[in-house]
């Protein structure tokens, strides 16, 4: 048996392309077909090993001596009663991801700023885990009980500051124990000034009582130390068509029919491969369109940035390009935009499914 190659890596930090698996060649609907365990994943030599590097820093950095597991499976998550994190499959080769984009319209954690915000969030988790932190009395009246049954979905309420706000969607108003994460994360972060930031809000008072929190068990030995991988890929035997499926089903949306009608009439499909990309267009002026919008219809910026996410994701699954002039692209874009915002607050918003 010849000696196995040292891997290659370009400078995203992938696998080269010369060492791929053959799956990697492979069209969608063959992929599609392949179990998880035949896959032959590993977190080892990805780029992702730079990114729980990272995390572990930040968690030095903080003086925290826990440092949790991680391993590859179907998505994100941190089990309850496990002190590690899963990471998705998808972000250990760019074709799966390539793949990911197509079927769900986005990679969740598909870049590096994106994917260390959900680590230090599944990092929270961990942490609650491994030190019991939920069944302290003063967690519980600051977060709630973690006892209560994980909604379906569930209806934010943008302009509350009770909560802070970190991976979008208002997500640490779903659960008590999505709170704590949430604001850990927001803590966590290298330079954030959540004193600041948060000056005047309820929820600062999370993030101190999470500052004391840490420093209470920072170098203490955790409570739970079990190194189990739940649902590790390599032991997955459903196939990537039916994970898919079960997502798609699980979400109950049709996707592309969220912003479709109106960016149809906005921009145009395919065109010239030279013109510019309605994604292209919508990040260049997201700044100006931001603030516009959000004077229109008198709400946070950071409700409209949520709708400006979603019309991007549209648009590039669409593959839409400009057919107007900017200024006036501008203008009908912040109309549509505002249109979609007053929508949201007319209608009490939607519920967001968990």
């Amino acid at each position: 048996m010849p000696p196995k190659k040292k891997s290659r890596r370009n400078h995203r930090g992938s696998i080269d392309a010369r060492r791929d698996p053959t799956w990697a060649r492979l069209p969608d609907e063959k992929l599609l077909d392949l179990r998880f365990c035949d896959l032959g994943l590993q977190i080892e030599g990805t780029w992702l090993e730079e990114m729980i590097a990272k995390l572990y820093d930040e968690l030095g950095q903080r003086g925290i001596r826990f440092r949790p597991h991680c391993w590859l499976s179907s998505e994100w998550f941190s089990p309850d009663g496990v002190p590690g994190i899963a990471m998705p499959f998808y972000l250990a080769h760019p074709r799966l991801m390539r793949l990911e984009r197509r079927r769900m319209l986005e990679v969740e954690g598909g870049t590096r700023e994106w994917c260390l915000r959900i680590l230090r969030h599944e990092a929270g988790h961990a942490l609650d885990t491994a030190y019991h932190l939920r069944r302290k009395r003063r967690w519980q009246q600051v977060f709630g009980r973690a006892s209560q049954p994980y909604p379906d979905s569930y209806r934010p309420k943008p302009y509350s500051h009770d909560f802070v706000q970190h991976l979008g969607w208002w997500y640490a108003q779903s659960h008590p124990l999505e709170d704590f994460a949430e604001t850990f994360a927001v803590w966590l972060r290298p330079g954030a000034r959540w004193k600041r930031d948060y000056d005047g809000w309820s929820a600062l008072s999370k993030l101190e009582y999470i500052d004391d929190l840490c420093r209470g068990v920072a170098t203490a030995r955790p409570h739970v130390r079990t190194r189990q991988r739940v649902d590790p890929i390599g032991k997955l035997r459903r196939t990537l068509r039916e994970h898919y499926d079960a997502r798609h089903a699980r979400y109950g949306v049709d996707l592309s029919e969220l912003y479709d009608r109106d960016l149809l009439r906005l921009f145009s499909p395919g065109g010239d491969p030279a013109g510019t990309s309605a994604v292209a267009f919508l990040r260049r002026v997201r700044p100006e369109l931001r603030p516009l919008v959000s004077g229109w219809t008198e709400q946070h910026p950071y409700t409209v940035d949520q709708f400006l996410n979603d019309m991007m994701t549209r648009c590039r699954a669409l593959r839409l390009r400009l057919n107007r002039s900017e200024e006036q692209a501008k203008l009908d874009a912040a109309v549509l935009l505002t249109v979609q915002v007053m929508y949201y607050v007319q209608t009490g918003g939607p519920r967001i499914a968990l």
